[in-house]
């Protein structure tokens, strides 16, 4: 085994106190609000998509059955939409998240762990 192997990192645990402290920094809120800008926006508009599609769905049956193409019809089209949405919006957040929410996480982590 290379030292490399045997060497082993130990982080400290910070105190309740820390944690308070952290939580009341600039550096905590910037984080917090990062990720909110991002989060909440995005789930309001998924969430008005999908209730969006339920109530077509619901209220508007012979316009879901209109023929698209072959056996396809809007219904379909939509039901898949609402897949390919959902991976996009995954997608999406884990490029906002690498860019600017894990570099602010990884600080603060450092900065309590040390």
């Amino acid at each position: 085994m290379s030292n490399a192997n045997q060497v082993q990192l130990t982080r400290r645990e910070p105190t309740a106190a820390e944690f308070r402290e952290m939580q009341q920094s600039a550096q905590f809120q910037e984080l917090r609000s990062k990720f909110r800008s991002f989060t909440f926006p995005m789930s309001v508009l998924f969430f008005v998509w999908f209730i969006g599609y339920v109530l077509v769905a619901t209220y508007m049956p012979d316009f879901m059955a209109t023929k698209v193409f072959g056996n396809v019809n809007v219904g379909i089209v939509l039901g898949l939409l609402q897949f390919v949405t959902t991976f996009l919006i995954t997608w999406i957040y884990i490029k906002f998240a690498n860019k600017n929410i894990e570099p602010r996480a990884a600080a603060i982590r450092e900065a309590m762990e040390g």
